[in-house]
């Protein structure tokens, strides 16, 4: 029986190298009548196996809305063309490849990366030459304080969830936990959900034992050892997802099992069941999108119908990262829809149709989406609501807040040895 592919197997083997960055296959061949829109991914390097995620994403957007027919503009329907670029996992490669998908290719719009490290660096090339970009995937709060003109962000920055998610542990822990420790990596989204989390301790009056950043590339026994040794009741870890799977298992080679371990990204990926088995049991995360959400849109129909669709296309189920980056195609079809310009956008039209995206304030199969016009998270959707997951017999499940809980939260985990 053939091993199902892991996230650390999850790399673009058929990539081909061109003009110093991979290329992506591009999703339905251009034409005068299709509107062309870049992503730039990390298809390669630290991060190819979320770039993965967010690409499917994407795909299936458009996928989806040229299977109906394409994007109807008044009278006329125009189908769409993703061209992917490769960043290789690099902020500086990022904002090379978003400049290229701007000036060599010439599209309408751009799709946001995975990481928020490329996607900071995207953010003033968008800016530059004013074409409007859709982040489905970066978190981190450093997106939007410098009020970024022309990017928008579907997922809620991680500073409004992390925080907010330790109240939710210790409102179903019993008995009640008293002690945190805060771990993660040095690099926007992983500190800031750190951060996150340990604000999110310290307002609700747990005592935070141990708190430290490391590098990405930072051997994990130590820090798992010194963590063990604190014996705190939380462990609450920022970081990206293979760290998230590496993080269970040193903390299971210190012999140390937390009452809860709750960790943000990459717990709703399904390779972290598949990578940890039933290890994985008990871990937490945060989750701002469900497969059984309560939201519907005429283009995906309901959250369960959107989740349906994206096994069939690819196997697996859909996260949050995934269902955000399907949302983003979502408000760019209402936006160019409203618009009512055909592809090949100027500048002049590419200003408008940024002005129209501002100014979303739509419910999809996601959820609400309505971007924030001013402050520190200015062009970011602070409208889902988080919701406190667990894995649960290897599934992914809702356990607070109360009126959206799927499952009893088990408190504390069990040891990794009684597995």
């Amino acid at each position: 029986m053939a091993r199902k592919m892991s996230r650390r197997d999850f790399v673009v083997r058929s990539s081909v190298l061109a003009g110093g960055a991979i290329m992506a296959p591009r999703v339905f061949a251009a034409s005068a009548d299709t509107f062309k829109v870049g992503a730039v991914l990390e298809l390669s390097g630290s991060a190819a196996s979320g770039g993965q995620v967010a690409k499917r994403g994407y795909e299936l957007w458009v996928n989806t809305v040229n299977a109906a027919g394409g994007i109807k503009v008044g009278d006329k329907t125009y189908k769409v063309e993703l061209i992917i670029q490769d960043c290789q996992s690099q902020p500086a490669q990022g904002a090379n490849a978003c400049e290229r998908l701007i000036t060599e290719e010439n599209v309408d719009a751009l799709f946001g990366a995975y990481t928020s490290g490329v996607q900071i660096a995207m953010n003033p090339i968008a800016a530059k030459y004013q074409t409007p970009c859709i982040a489905g995937s970066a978190e981190s709060p450093g997106n939007w304080t410098s009020q970024p003109a022309f990017t928008y962000g579907i997922i809620p920055a991680v500073d409004k969830t992390a925080g907010k998610s330790i109240a939710e542990v210790i409102s179903v822990s019993n008995p009640k936990a008293k002690t945190i420790a805060v771990v993660g990596v040095n690099e926007p989204f992983s500190k800031d959900t750190a951060v996150g989390f340990r604000e999110g301790a310290e307002s609700a009056g747990l005592e935070v034992v141990y708190y430290t950043l490391f590098p990405k590339d930072a051997d994990l026994t130590p820090i798992a050892t010194t963590i063990a040794s604190k014996k705190p009741d939380i462990v609450a870890v920022g970081g990206h997802d293979v760290l998230l799977s590496d993080m269970v298992k040193a903390l299971k080679g210190a012999a140390f099992t937390p009452g809860a371990l709750i960790q943000h990204y990459g717990i709703t990926d399904a390779a972290f069941v598949d990578e940890l088995k039933k290890d994985a049991d008990g871990v937490m995360g945060i989750s701002v999108w469900l497969p059984n959400a309560p939201y519907k849109d005429e283009l995906f129909g309901s959250a369960a119908d959107y989740a349906a669709a994206f096994n069939k296309a690819y196997g697996s189920d859909p996260d949050y990262t995934a269902a955000g980056c399907s949302a983003a195609g979502v408000v760019l079809m209402k936006a160019l829809q409203q618009l009512g310009a055909a592809p090949g956008l100027d500048a002049d039209a590419k200003s408008k149709l940024n002005e129209t995206i501002a100014k979303t304030d739509i419910t999809a199969f996601y959820g609400p989406i309505k971007f924030e016009s001013s402050g520190d998270h200015f062009h970011d959707n602070l409208a889902p609501k988080p919701f406190l997951v667990q894995i649960q017999g290897g599934k992914v499940v809702a356990v607070a807040p109360t009126d959206a809980a799927q499952a009893k939260v088990v408190y504390p985990m069990v040891a990794w040895k009684d597995r």
